[in-house]
């Protein structure tokens, strides 16, 4: 692959929030799995660990977990972040309000900025969720592994027509997660990835993301 072509994969890749009931062929969703799973990880220890739902599961499971965030506490395995300050904090603002704006949700108006976010736990409709674990022994540096894995992931669904998008949210609700899928308890759970053929025509799909300038966080030495 070019240089070229790599930055309008980078490029083209965007979080999708909202999708076309079709389920996914499972050989296309292996195609995606062997190419994620070419990442780099710390020793090649591969800590990532995929547990994926059919279009019935992810039915059930959406109806389920939705239920659950409602009446719920979020308790994530791993911290939320404390805060967004500066920087982070505008950047964070600015995906919302223009995905609130998309949606047509109207500055100040809570009730439906809240039941937009809430379609994290139906997964915004896709027939596919990804559920990714790490094991615990292997601390932080397998939890960098797995970010890696899970832009692997999102490039190489893209690559074959589909599209994703990662989902913290949903580990917010991990004693939930843990007792659904039956995981072992040495294994961490990090995050989702709702994925499926995209709904072009969904307003929640007709915003692009701005990306910061070299100069915003790169320095140079030398």
């Amino acid at each position: 692959m070019t240089h070229d072509a790599l930055t309008e994969l980078l490029s083209a890749r965007h979080s999708c929030r909202a999708y076309l009931p079709d389920p996914v062929p499972r050989e296309t969703i292996e195609r995606v799995l062997r190419a994620a799973q070419h990442v780099p990880s710390w020793c090649n220890a591969q800590p990532w660990k995929v547990h994926i739902t059919g279009k019935e599961e992810t039915t059930r499971l959406a109806d389920a977990l939705y239920s659950e965030a409602m009446a719920g506490t979020p308790a994530p395995e791993i911290p939320f972040p404390t805060a967004y300050t500066d920087k982070h904090r505008d950047r964070r603002r600015a995906c919302g309000w223009q995905l609130y704006d998309a949606v047509g949700v109207k500055k100040g108006d809570r009730a439906g900025s809240a039941r937009q976010m809430m379609e994290n736990f139906r997964f915004f409709g896709a027939p596919h969720m990804a559920l990714i674990t790490a094991p615990r022994e292997l601390g932080q540096y397998a939890y960098l592994d797995c970010g890696g894995f899970i832009t692997g992931f999102c490039l190489a669904a893209k690559s074959l027509g589909l599209g994703t998008v990662p989902q913290a949210a949903i580990a917010g609700f991990a004693p939930f997660l843990r007792d659904w899928f039956d995981l072992d308890a040495d294994r961490t759970i990090l995050a989702g990835i709702a994925f499926g053929l995209p709904d072009e025509k969904h307003p929640a799909n007709a915003f692009r993301t701005d990306r910061a300038d070299l100069t915003e966080w790169v320095a140079w030495k030398g």
